[in-house]
């Protein structure tokens, strides 16, 4: 599950973008102060970082340079309510990975902090594993605690899915996309092949969240 640090001082919108990216499978940290940023974004139990530039006791331009300037590599997009070029340039040229001006749509911060993350993850693997499923991208084999498990097609690319966002809630229409390749062939066919990789995999593989989709576990 990717862990997003969000640097925020106005509780509204924080907790909006805690709810939001929560509700999207992520754990989220609010920190409310530069320098508070800066001690959790060093530590490197972060996968991403959403920075709002007029942050107290040190601004976010500051957390920036100080976060590159020891080497941190980590994602970071900007979100800020200043709107000059000024600030845009100084905020990419800083190290900032992406900017976004408020008041903004969720659906495209959401967007923007899976392209970073996506980006940022290393080289695919020959094998996707998560505790004790594998999957061989090479040769579609697939197996749990070594025993093989006869997938057809479609389970095998539902069960890639999964292991690609490994304890990540993934919606209906986020699975249709993958698997299917559109998002509007009817969130059913998604329930009912889910049941199939139940069937083979584990029961308690596949967790329904309810109301969002569905979760990869460690299982049994």
């Amino acid at each position: 599950m990717s862990r997003i640090l969000v640097a925020e001082d106005e509780p509204r919108i924080a907790a909006f973008l805690k709810k939001g990216l929560a509700a999207n499978g992520f754990t989220v940290t609010v920190v409310p102060d530069g320098p508070g940023v800066h001690d959790h974004a060093v530590t490197g139990d972060f996968d991403l970082l959403v920075l709002d530039i007029g942050l107290p006791g040190m601004d976010g331009f500051d957390v920036l340079r100080r976060l590159r300037a020891t080497g941190s590599t980590i994602p970071v997009i900007i979100l800020t309510a200043r709107d000059s070029v000024h600030d845009t340039v100084a905020g990419l040229e800083g190290g900032a990975d992406d900017y976004m001006r408020k008041p903004f749509q969720f659906e495209e911060l959401l967007a923007r902090v899976r392209l970073r993350l996506d980006r940022a993850r290393p080289p695919d693997r020959d094998v996707l594993g998560f505790h004790g499923l594998e999957l061989d991208l090479r040769t579609r084999h697939v197996s749990v605690h070594g025993e093989t498990v006869d997938l057809s097609a479609r389970e095998s690319a539902l069960a890639e899915a999964f292991l690609r966002h490994p304890g990540q809630v993934l919606s209906r229409e986020q699975l249709l996309r993958l698997v299917w390749g559109d998002a509007d062939a009817g969130s059913n066919v998604v329930d009912v092949y889910v049941r199939y990789l139940r069937r083979k995999l584990g029961a308690d593989r596949i967790a329904t969240v309810r109301g969002t989709g569905y979760r990869l576990e460690q299982g049994g």
